[in-house]
């Protein structure tokens, strides 16, 4: 997901005149192969954790979904700042290969300390919490760090005229990533959900596998080491951009109305720096300037691991009786998706619009998009309309839901003092009628039901509380009806399960087993505790009531529902008669598709261009800081996503249609800047100052750091 945003496009020249050892022949050098293979191993090491990420802090440290979802895209922003923390010290103190070896070997202890925070018997929940919570750091310093090394260093590999062989390498590069993550996403939800381990989903493994891919990738990666062409620091630009800009500041703030005027404020700086230099931070602050609607973009992207995941949880993932898909694997479809439209958006789509004579421009490119993932999130909400009616919203602070069962011989009536619920009649044995909100005016109140039952009129009082959902039982006897109230459970089960429970009109209890989960019914209306079993057909559950063995077909019970099943007959059989208290799941997986395949074209026309773009529009000296400017995007989307979970407080669906509003605002405010913005051609560079190369100016300016220093 968004592999075209990690990968470096800075080709560094590594200086040295040794010629490498090369594949069968080839211009290739023989080492790349050990880089294509550990970025493969790296990425699915990060994917393959980051797709079970959300049901983990949902369904293992059991924290509600906007919680999960912040902390999701918290991580997710760590991701993308570290890069430049990462740059430095890789260009101003170890250089590339230390560094990846380095922040590699932090990388693997972050992946032990998770998965050993995912292992039960380690500690009580806040050990769980911690360590989770310090090994997702340590990844996101190890997969940051070492982000923007990787690529450049295997661009460092090539021969200064095999730049063919160089760019074919970067395709390579990418489908390494690609692979990685669509095989990682398809298979650690399989090992979460399909391995059992602990009494449950085993997520210890699920992240465990992970750890070892990624000691995997540092060893392949160290194999070669003998074969790698190291180049030395060369010293971080970023650097002298940032001391640059800060003496232009300081030297304008500090001027006075006599001193001669500046065309512009960077000029100020010219006392120490070379004009080409104050020229190409004037040329890389235009981009930049650009780049600043860009994060609503990303806060879109990257809600397909947190939002839509969670979204999927809620949606039938069956695709007939032989497979279900699990919601954490929808995520393969951005992977599998991208490796198809890349060539088709090359070789059929640019194509065909350049037969129109339409001029589409990287940042042209880059609004369209924005409009596609805006219209991912409208498809998404239309989804979550319709996913919604399956779910049973709990009830506001004064009130609580209520559902009456009538389990007597005939129908029953109702009345509730200061209501007009429940005011027809209630049929014996039929399904009950929807949850209906009965208000308290406070935290909990009892309540006098009056119920009418063939002419005579009985009452009884029950002790109802806020926000919480309850069955009311009616049965009758010879001295009457009696009330049982329930409490129900009315949340989806976050792994696909089924909830269930029993109520026993026998004269004797009854033990039920089914998918490994025993239910004990007491006699005479007895109700069981919800228990969540897996979805399947039950043709043939096994009851034992006394000394007597009965079989029942439950038939099937499906993902999201919750079911209470009445048991029926007499000393000689049971009779199961089965009702649904909160719908399944009824809504396929399948209309995600179109969400996913709108996000993924709007990825391939808005992050490929957009590296395009920067690399077309920066010098060669400072692609290495647009690079960082355009991670800190990622970043700062993710931040926005932090933001609007824990704060807004909406409900999906609008939050859906809220972001595809914004970033349909942010597009348009794009647009009128790419309007305005003039497209330069770097080769001009060299003509505006003809004396000196960018090595010279960047001799000079080192020669006068060291004087200042001295």
């Amino acid at each position: 997901m968004g592999k075209r945003k990690e990968l470096k496009l800075e080709i560094h020249e590594s200086g040295k005149t040794s010629k490498s050892q090369k594949l069968c022949g080839t211009n290739y050098p023989v080492c790349i192969s050990f880089i294509v293979v550990n970025e493969f191993c790296e990425r699915f090491s990060y994917y393959g954790m980051k797709a079970v990420l959300t049901l983990y802090f949902i369904n293992y440290l059991h924290w509600n979904q906007n919680l999960s979802t912040a902390v999701y895209h918290a991580f997710s922003s760590l991701c993308y700042f570290t890069p430049i923390l990462g740059a430095l010290i890789a260009d101003s103190w170890l250089g590339k290969f230390k560094t990846i070896v380095y922040l590699s070997v932090v990388y693997v202890l972050g992946h032990v300390v998770k998965s050993v925070g995912a292992i039960p018997s380690v500690g009580d929940s806040t050990i769980h919490i911690a360590l989770s919570m310090m090994g997702l750091i340590l990844i996101a310093f190890g997969t940051g760090g070492i982000k923007p090394c990787v690529a450049a260093f295997g661009g460092d590999q090539f021969d200064e005229e095999h730049t063919n062989e160089r760019r074919k390498f970067f395709s390579i590069f990418y489908m390494s990533i690609n692979a990685g993550s669509l095989l990682s996403t398809v298979i650690t939800p399989i090992l979460r959900g399909n391995v059992q381990c602990f009494g449950g989903d085993c997520y210890a493994l699920a992240f465990g596998v992970p750890a070892i891919l990624m000691v995997i990738a540092l060893v392949v990666f160290i194999s070669g080491s003998g074969m790698y062409k190291k180049s030395p620091p060369e010293g971080n630009v970023l650097l002298d951009v940032c001391r640059c800009l800060g003496l232009a500041i300081k030297n304008r703030w500090m001027s006075s109305k006599y001193d001669s005027k500046r065309k512009h404020w960077l000029d100020w700086a010219e006392e120490k720096y070379p004009k080409r230099l104050i020229h190409e931070i004037k040329m890389v602050l235009r981009v930049l300037v650009l780049f600043i609607p860009l994060p609503m973009f990303w806060a879109l992207f990257d809600q397909q691991g947190s939002r839509w995941t969670l979204q999927a949880t809620r949606m039938n993932m069956a695709f007939g009786s032989a497979f279900v898909l699990k919601p954490d694997q929808m995520q393969m479809l951005n992977a599998l998706l991208i490796l198809m439209f890349v060539p088709i958006f090359d070789v059929v789509v640019y194509p065909l619009i350049g037969l129109c004579r339409i001029n589409l421009t990287p940042l042209k490119k880059m609004a369209v998009g924005m409009i596609f993932a805006a219209l991912a999130f409208g498809a998404a909400t239309l989804v979550e309309v319709n996913v919604m009616k399956t779910v049973v919203e709990p009830a506001p602070r004064g009130q609580c839901l209520l559902q009456v069962y009538n389990l007597a011989d005939s129908d029953v009536k109702l009345s509730i003092p200061g209501s007009n619920l429940f005011s027809q009649p209630i049929k014996s044995y039929e399904d009950p009628q929807a949850y209906q909100h009965l208000e308290l005016g406070g935290h909990n109140k009892t309540i006098t039901v009056g119920i009418n039952h063939n002419g005579h009129f009985h009452e009884c009082g029950e002790t109802f509380t806020e926000q919480k959902a309850y069955s009311l039982v009616l049965h009758s006897k010879t001295s009457g009806i009696v009330c049982q109230l329930a409490t129900d459970n009315i949340l989806k089960s976050e792994k696909m399960e089924a909830y269930l429970r029993f109520i026993n009109t026998r004269s004797e209890a009854v033990n039920v087993t089914m998918a490994g989960v025993d239910f004990y019914i007491p006699a005479d209306y007895g109700i069981s505790p919800n228990k969540s079993v897996e979805r399947n057909e039950y043709t043939s559950v096994r009851c034992t009531s006394g000394s007597q063995d009965f079989s029942i077909n439950l038939g099937l019970l499906d993902s999201g529902a919750s079911y209470t099943v009445i048991l029926k007959g007499g000393s000689g059989d049971i009779i199961p008669q089965k009702m649904e208290d909160v719908k399944a799941n009824n809504v396929h997986i399948a209309w995600q598709i179109p969400q996913y395949a709108l996000m993924t074209a709007g990825e391939v026309m808005f992050s490929i261009p957009g590296i395009e773009f920067s690399y077309s529009q920066a010098p060669a000296n400072m692609k290495s800081l647009l690079q960082a400017g355009w991670l800190l995007t990622v970043a700062f989307g993710n931040v926005i996503v932090l933001i609007v979970a824990e704060g807004a407080g909406l409900d999906q669906w609008m939050e859906f249609l809220l972001f595809a509003g914004l970033l349909v605002a942010v597009c348009i405010i794009f647009s009128i800047m790419a309007y305005f913005y003039t497209y330069v051609d770097l080769g001009e560079l060299d003509k505006l100052f003809p004396d000196k190369t960018v090595n010279e100016d960047e001799d000079d300016l080192k020669k006068d750091q060291t004087d200042d220093t001295t």
